[in-house]
């Protein structure tokens, strides 16, 4: 898991909280190459993880790295401004496939620091703080001195308790620098609506212990209490059984998740590992035998790329809702 390793995550959270954006007043902005066009709303400045920014245009070159800020530029309706994308996790959504398969792919993971110059970009975004590890050539100061503007989303730096918030702020700071504010807001009304009718839901039911399985042998990958995956266990109706592992990942022990029992157990899929694998291996534990979700053989499966920071997550909540409670979603 070379975006995620547990040295990148603990670097990822001892980056400074950076969310407040100061600027001119919004006002009525234009959309799409519109915005590019007239420019109204700029300069704008923000800080994103410590770094700030003063943009006077909106990028028109854009490289992004990793999936779910791929995403977020699609949904966004930013497609012409994508020069170049690289490192998925699984297979993008289904209403982005079109507009995806414009967009040429650079690397299958990362791409070199010259790749991505290839492609003379005006802006980087990046998903993961890997994304910008200085010593493979990519760390946004070396951008910074090739005159390129760089952006790591925030679930990499933030340590605010709402991490649905700080979605919020992420699609509301993507759509202010690109000029397209009246979407980003049109998507933050959406994702508030769907978050408050899953809650309704769910409004009456007793939470149910969860733990996340996302890879490990001798230790437990799992989510942690920070970050957008513990909220959407929330959300979802459960309690992250590791909600006290201060980072949005990390290993936990077995012996751990055998003492704390949980009731499900939620996969993440993604990678070279399969579902069933992952199962296998949980299921084939003597020493795991006794856990309740493993008697019950009670398991839940996400997409990872539905549990980062990204427009997956109103949907995504729905989803792991509907595993965990059936009885309660079903309309």
């Amino acid at each position: 898991m070379s975006r995620r390793t547990p040295a990148l995550i603990a670097a990822a959270v001892l980056l400074p909280l950076a969310l407040t954006a100061c600027s001119t007043p919004v006002g009525d902005e234009p959309t799409g190459n519109k915005a590019a066009a007239k420019s109204d709303g700029f300069p704008y400045t923000v800080t994103n993880c410590g770094v700030t920014t003063t943009y006077k245009a909106p990028p028109k070159r854009v490289v992004t790295m990793n999936q779910h800020v791929t995403e977020i530029m699609l949904e966004l309706g930013l497609t012409k401004s994508l020069v170049g994308t690289a490192y998925l996790d699984d297979k993008v959504l289904p209403k982005y496939a079109k507009d995806y398969a414009s967009v040429p792919v650079i690397a299958k993971e990362y791409p070199s620091y010259e790749q991505v110059l290839a492609t003379n970009p005006d802006f980087v975004y990046g998903g993961y703080s890997s994304a910008f590890t200085a010593g493979d050539g990519r760390g946004r100061e070396a951008f910074k001195k090739a005159g390129i503007e760089t952006r790591l989303n925030t679930e990499s730096c933030a340590e605010a308790d709402t991490p649905m918030e700080t979605l919020y702020e992420e699609i509301r700071e993507v759509g202010r620098t690109f000029g397209v504010t009246d979407r980003a807001e049109a998507w933050i009304k959406q994702a508030k609506a769907d978050n408050a009718a899953t809650a309704e839901k769910l409004k009456d039911l007793k939470a149910l212990p969860v733990f996340v399985y996302d890879s490990g042998d001798k230790t437990a990958f799992t989510a942690g209490g920070k970050g957008i995956g513990n909220e959407l266990i929330t959300r979802a109706g459960g309690t992250n059984i590791f909600a006290d592992l201060d980072k949005s990942f990390g290993d936990a022990s077995w012996e751990n998740v055998v003492a704390r029992k949980p009731e499900a157990i939620v996969i993440y899929d993604y990678g070279a590992t399969t579902v069933a694998q992952k199962k296998k291996r949980l299921l084939d534990d003597p020493a795991l035998a006794d856990v309740p979700a493993i008697k019950n053989k009670r398991f839940a499966v996400m997409p990872l790329s539905d549990a980062v920071l990204g427009v997956r997550v109103p949907a995504a909540v729905e989803k792991l809702a509907a595993q965990l409670h059936p009885a309660a979603t079903t309309s």
